[in-house]
């Protein structure tokens, strides 16, 4: 399958804060939902803290057992202490495509915390788990990202620029052996590569540690993080869905699963966060689920029929490098009822429910915010 480049570029820090911003204040409130930030946006600034975690890891820590030092490598500064001039490459390898983020960062003495001066983004489908079974394939579209690369960063700069890859969903998802081929394929592109590779460079992420960093960029924009007034987030993607807030009462915290709670220490403040992945949720998987699709199924040839369909509807619907054909049943029921019957058994008894999240205020972004603009709940911001 050919990969799809598409690209972007932001420049200057104020810009980008201004730019998400009005993302954030442009949005519809549901109760207490609020839906934001178009996924490129909300992934831009997760990764941006990333990318300053590994270069400055004074910034931000975990408590030992969710640790950030398990989940970025360190790249000190003191590397790059010849130059006020910055450089960070942080590929976000997803369930529906690989992208790549180039942060330049400015640091005014050795030593200080850094400001991000501007980025460059560009993502290309299909993702890494596509090439489940080709994973050299797989390396060679990382391979064309870090092309780009070499362009945005003064060759002098090459040998001090830290290159790291996050895998989340999509190969969680996969056999640990074939996640493993293509990790190994993407360290050898890295080590061929003229940048500074840290160990520890190429790893999944956990769906809980994606969930806190997406927690913390929404505070951190919104300007909650240092108050008593933060938000919570829901995070949809293409192969799970994170949700993650401050619980504010004691009772959520002795009903909450042990695994489900994580501190995270940040700017000299500590926060006992409510954090949890459910792969296998994300928008793409549980379409997958809600019509039935399995391994045993002939998936070019049949058809998968679904009430969510409305009467007339088929056709096919690409994921992952399968392509799927479905109709709606002749004979079928349709309608919102119908539909959310045929959902709830995919969800029912998968969830954690907790009382206290029906009187706190979320943001809701990906793939909330994209369905939410094509359904014209709220106003796409590429139109306006």
């Amino acid at each position: 399958m050919p990969a799809e480049v598409t690209s972007e570029y932001v420049l200057g820090q104020k810009k980008v804060i201004a730019l998400h911003q009005a993302y954030i204040q442009s949005y519809i409130r549901t109760r207490t939902i609020t839906f934001s930030m178009k996924m490129e946006w909300k992934v831009s600034f997760v990764f941006m803290i990333l990318a300053a975690c590994m270069i400055d890891f004074s910034l931000c820590h975990m408590e030992p057992t969710n640790t950030l030092k398990s989940v970025l490598p360190l790249a000190t500064s003191g590397q790059n202490s010849h130059s006020d001039t910055i450089y960070g490459i942080m590929f976000d390898a997803g369930s529906t495509g690989t992208r790549i983020h180039i942060y330049r960062f400015k640091q005014r003495a050795r030593g200080s915390h850094l400001e991000l001066e501007g980025e460059v983004f560009e993502s290309i489908k299909p993702g890494l788990s596509a090439f489940a079974d080709q994973p050299k394939k797989g390396a060679a579209t990382v391979r064309l990202l870090l092309d780009l690369a070499q362009k945005e960063v003064p060759s002098t700069q090459w040998s001090h620029t830290p290159v790291v890859l996050k895998a989340t969903a999509g190969l969680r998802l996969l056999p640990e052996t074939q996640s493993d081929a293509l990790l190994s394929e993407v360290r050898e592109v890295f080590r061929e590569s003229p940048f500074l590779v840290p160990e520890n460079s190429v790893s999944i992420i956990n769906g809980a540690d994606e969930g806190i960093f997406a927690w913390i960029t929404v505070n951190f924009l919104t300007g909650r993080l240092h108050s008593h007034r933060t938000v919570g987030i829901l995070d949809l993607g293409g192969g799970s869905t994170q949700i993650t807030f401050l619980p504010l009462t004691k009772n959520t915290l002795d009903q909450t699963p042990h695994d489900f709670l994580a501190s995270v220490e940040l700017f000299n403040s500590t926060y006992r966060l409510y954090t949890h992945s459910y792969l296998g949720l994300g928008l793409k998987l549980a379409r997958l689920a809600v019509l039935g699709v399995s391994e045993d199924n002939d998936q070019q040839k049949q058809f998968f029929h679904s009430n969510c369909f409305l009467h007339g509807v088929k056709g096919e619907w690409s994921f992952a490098g399968v392509t799927l054909k479905y109709e709606k049943k002749s004979d079928g029921q349709s309608g919102f009822d119908a539909c959310y019957s045929e959902i709830l058994p995919i969800i029912q008894d998968k969830l954690h429910q907790v009382p206290e999240m029906q009187h706190s205020p979320f943001y809701a972004f990906s793939y909330y915010y994209d369905r939410a603009a094509d359904a014209n709940l709220i106003v796409n911001q590429e139109d306006v």
